[in-house]
């Protein structure tokens, strides 16, 4: 038996929010998804409030990770401590609220989610996110585990994939928005991608108002960002794991247009 995981990439503002509540359900039927992880943490431009983080879970999230904007809705900051389901990222001070890792049901099986935050191009230098993966290993040996690594560098989450492959099920890349093209099943049966895009406006700059980054790259003074108008699109992979084994048998990219 395979079980498969659909990964979403970072929902940004409420048009991707609502990208996600008309769509999601429907696509997890038409994809046979068992699971479904989806990155939050810009559903707010900046952060997730607790109403968001029910709304994803209702439009048929099963965890809820997030990233560098964790902590930026402070109204989030108890209900992190009560929703297993919404995980901010493992290698923060122990002392933050929430949790960075846990396991779940997936049909019978026990699936690890794990959420992890780079620190090559950073804002901020939190834990060093592979020797946290050393740690944690032992403890979701025999889960199938799911790794997003929310990080700018192309090169840190490829070496965290490298370092992961034959030890987890798979390692997903968030946080730049841009979807890549190399969704694929390393050499010992890890399934990876850099990024997996986003869920938020397709005409936009990282689903912001193009004019608003345009004017910011040129050196003038910009207003808040603002999410672009139009229509949204949904970038995801899906990932098909081999029960046994718990490694990936298939990386396959999904990307919806609304």
């Amino acid at each position: 038996m395979d079980y498969r995981i659909l990964a979403v990439g970072d929902v940004v503002g409420e048009s991707g929010l609502s990208c996600l509540r008309r769509n999601l359900g429907q696509l997890k039927k038409s994809l046979q998804a068992d699971f479904c992880i989806v990155n939050g943490e810009n559903a707010s431009l900046r952060g997730l409030t607790p109403d968001q983080g029910e709304e994803m879970l209702y439009a048929g999230a099963d965890v809820i990770t997030l990233g560098n904007h964790a902590f930026q809705q402070r109204n989030i900051l108890s209900y992190l401590d009560d929703c297993k389901q919404i995980l901010r990222p493992y290698n923060f001070a122990p002392q933050t609220p929430g949790r960075g890792w846990d396991t779940f049901d997936c049909k019978g099986a026990k699936i690890a989610v794990v959420n992890l935050i780079g620190r090559h191009n950073m804002d901020f230098a939190p834990d060093n996110p592979f020797t946290k993966m050393d740690t944690l290993l032992p403890q979701v040996e025999g889960c199938m585990t799911f790794i997003d690594f929310h990080a700018e560098s192309t090169s840190e989450k490829l070496a965290m994939g490298y370092m992961l492959d034959g030890k987890v099920s798979a390692v997903f890349g968030t946080h730049t928005h841009v979807p890549t093209a190399d969704a694929r099943v390393l050499p010992k049966g890890t399934g990876y991608v850099t990024d997996l895009g986003m869920t938020g406006p397709a005409e936009s700059v990282l689903g912001i108002r193009a004019e608003q980054s345009i004017q910011m790259f040129r050196g003038g003074l910009t207003s808040r960002f603002e999410a672009a108008p139009g229509k949204c699109v949904l970038n995801a992979v899906l990932f098909t794991i081999d029960s046994e084994t718990k490694l990936c048998k298939k990386a396959e990219r999904v990307d919806f247009h609304d």
